[in-house]
């Protein structure tokens, strides 16, 4: 590993270096991840414990952690459920039992009656009363008195794994912490940000971390909370945001396809479709096609609120490569969603522009299948629709210049980079979300690519009633639902369960159903859920869509991608079980037509303070990019964003709940690093990421 100019050869220096580390140690370390001693000096303590006194025997509570001093009375292994050793300790103010259930024949002898011993760790309920169990045990020989000294600071605990004790962390991290107080580590952020943002230096932060002084607030420690826990989560949130950063910049040396805007097929489309673009829908296209037209691979994430018309840019999207002769390939993380897709751009491009369509999804037959890839693989299909499907071995597209994600947070980063690799150039890509990113986060982990917002609705779009009504009025709302279909409406009912079970949910709908089957047998009432397979499920959705069917009761299922304009109910049973984002998600299903559309949230009582807040949200707010903000002050960024949307990212340090404030500014240092310092910005990445890819482009 090689050193960057910045970066002090210290922090590289292989781990052997250290006194005590052979080559079993040196394994054992590999193991987590340390091999240099930069590693090292990250593997922080998880707690810490207060070694610096002697507790009386007599003042010993359960739950708490404590040092004593004694003599031995006693020890004898005990036969019961478990085989343990037991050792009596006395001290001036009474005795207490220390109890090992793994132990060996010299530990035992260790223990022989009149030893003097000094015990440390976690007291418990036990048999005897309050316990030590596997406390570390030190022997206390008279004549060695003087190096039984107690510890003028707090005792760490790290992370371990088999065959390292703490006493050997704590020896090779005494190596390490002499050389911080010479100041052998680089500090990379400038002193003028330090001083502006009154922040400590790295090295100030780590010697406190690893040693901290007695009167060192350990309520702060643990919840990460104290200020140099702080500084080390800002250095590591700045690390990530300027590796997204980077690879931006990395990006744009990539060479993509240059797609001419094509206005006359524009026109065309609209004219076909006899839509009228929204003012957010025609800046969004403008966006888009200014990226197309260049070299330089656009990566742009497209959010708008449901029913925004982000399916029409996306067509506008693809008319650019088209136009070209260039393919485009269009994922939906549904069958479901992408047949509506396929059908909406079959209708669009090949009846309104004579252009081919085909789709790829898992349930089609070998003969089907190899027609699609045949019309792939040619060329002749310039617009291919599909699930997963679209990037499995065998599906080769003759000249892919564009792949659209929808719904892009459903999807891992390896399935987004497979996609990617069907294209011969590097292909521009354009993903779509109606979850809307609140700001803060768009700022951290979206830093690689540009964010288009269509934020105003297609004319007409009237807002969803949502009303909150508990379970005890059950039978009213079905009483309601039985008028609204019989004027001519249609319903759903969604059910959800906590358990996250195909099985359950399906059985939770299928007893649903059974019941609204009997309270209204007057009305033609279909089923859908997740055990159901494709074709069946395709088929009650069709029924549905044609109003063959009053009610559909569904499970979640239904959350992305339905578009049934004349269904202007919903009735979600259990809201209080789901986020603010699949609640918002599923309301969207409803009020896509003219006539005014409700949605009831059919609660349980009794409702907790956050299920209470997030359904008054529900209530008072229709705007999508509203309820994102809301959502992310309730349930935190770890939550919101998900391991999916951040590329699994692993951090030492921060946590995106705890550290949620330091975002803003980690984006603020970092915009004026890297303009002022690009040397030092990549000297930090190198820090804290290594060679790791943490983040693939979206």
């Amino acid at each position: 590993m090689q050193a960057s100019p910045l970066e002090s050869t210290f922090e590289l220096t292989p781990i052997t270096h250290l006194k005590g580390v052979g080559p079993q140690m040196e394994e054992k370390l590999a193991k987590l991840g340390i091999t240099c001693f930069r590693d090292l000096l990250f593997h922080l303590p998880i707690r810490y414990i207060d070694q610096t006194q002697i507790t009386d025997v007599a003042e010993l509570r359960p739950s708490t952690y404590a040092q004593i001093e004694g003599v031995v009375v006693s020890a004898h292994v005990a036969y019961g459920k478990k085989r343990s050793l037991v050792c009596k300790v006395r001290d001036d103010t009474g005795s207490v039992c220390l109890r090992f259930f793994h132990f060996t024949a010299a530990q035992k002898e260790r223990l022989a009656t009149d030893t003097q011993v000094r015990v440390c760790g976690e007291v418990k309920r036990g048999a005897t009363g309050v316990e030590f169990f596997h406390p570390e045990v030190e022997v206390l020989v008279p004549e060695h008195e003087q190096h039984y000294e107690l510890p003028d600071r707090l005792t760490p605990i790290y992370p371990s794994t088999d065959g390292l004790t703490q006493k050997r962390w704590l020896q090779l991290t005494d190596q390490l912490v002499s050389r911080l107080k010479s100041g052998q580590v680089n500090e990379l952020i400038d002193s003028k940000f330090l001083a502006t943002h009154q922040l400590q230096t790295l090295s100030q932060a780590l010697l406190y971390l690893h040693r901290p002084p007695v009167d060192a607030n350990l309520y702060e420690l643990s919840l990460g909370l104290h200020p140099l826990q702080k500084r080390l989560a800002l250095e590591e949130l700045l690390a990530h945001h300027l590796s997204l950063r980077e690879q931006k910049l990395r990006g744009n040396t990539h060479d993509a396809y240059a797609l001419p805007r094509a206005k006359q097929l524009e026109r065309k489309l609209l004219d076909f479709v006899g839509f009228t673009l929204t003012n957010a829908q025609a800046r969004v296209i403008d966006e888009i096609c200014t990226d197309l037209a260049t070299h330089t691979p656009m990566r742009r994430l497209v959010q708008g609120d449901v029913g925004s018309g982000k399916t029409l840019v996306a067509a506008m999207a693809a008319i650019q490569a088209a136009a070209q002769g260039k393919q485009t390939a269009l994922m939906a993380p549904t069958e479901i969603l992408a047949e509506q897709h396929f059908r909406n751009f079959t209708r669009w491009f090949e009846e309104g522009l004579g252009i081919r369509c085909a789709w790829l999804v898992g349930r089609q037959g070998v003969k089907e299948r190899r027609l699609q890839n045949e019309a792939i693989s040619s060329g002749e299909a310039l617009v291919v629709v599909g699930t997963q499907a679209l990037f499995q071995e065998g599906v080769e597209f003759h000249d892919l210049a564009l792949t659209i994600i929808d719904e892009q947070h459903r999807f891992g980063v390896h399935q987004r980079l497979a996609l990617q690799q069907k294209s011969k150039t590097s292909a521009h890509q354009l993903s779509l979300t109606a979850t809307p990113i609140p700001r803060t986060l768009a700022m951290s982990f979206y830093a690689n690519i540009d964010i288009s917002s269509i934020d105003e609705l297609p004319p007409g779009r009237k807002p969803v009633t949502t009303a909150v009504i508990a379970q005890n009025r059950r039978d009213s709302v079905i009483e309601r639902i039985g008028q609204a279909c019989e004027s001519g409406r249609q319903a759903y009912w969604v059910c959800t369960l906590i358990e996250d079970s195909e099985t359950l949910q399906a059985q939770a709908a299928q007893a649903t159903w059974e019941m609204l089957c009997e309270a209204l047998s007057h009305l033609k009432i279909g089923l859908v859920h997740g055990r159901l397979s494709s074709a069946e499920k395709d088929e009650q959705m069709q029924a549905f869509k044609q109003h063959q069917l009053d009610l559909l009761v569904a499970t979640t299922v239904i959350e992305v991608g339905v578009d049934v304009p004349n269904a202007s109910l919903m009735v979600i049973e259990n809201p209080e079980r789901l986020g603010l984002a699949q609640l918002h998600q599923l309301r969207g299903r409803v009020g896509r037509g003219e006539a005014e559309s409700s949605c009831v949230l059919l609660y349980q009582k009794p409702l907790s303070k956050v299920a209470r807040k997030r359904l008054d949200i529900m209530r008072s707010t229709n705007d999508g990019f509203v309820i994102a903000e809301e959502d992310l002050r309730i349930r935190g960024p770890g939550e919101v964003l998900g391991t999916r949307q951040t590329g699994d990212v692993q951090f030492r340090v921060a946590n995106l709940d705890t550290h949620q404030d330091l975002l803003a500014k980690a984006v603020e240092i970092g915009e004026t690093l890297q303009k002022e310092n690009p040397r030092a910005a990549h000297a930090i990445i190198e820090r804290w990421l290594g060679h790791r890819q943490q983040f693939a482009d979206v």
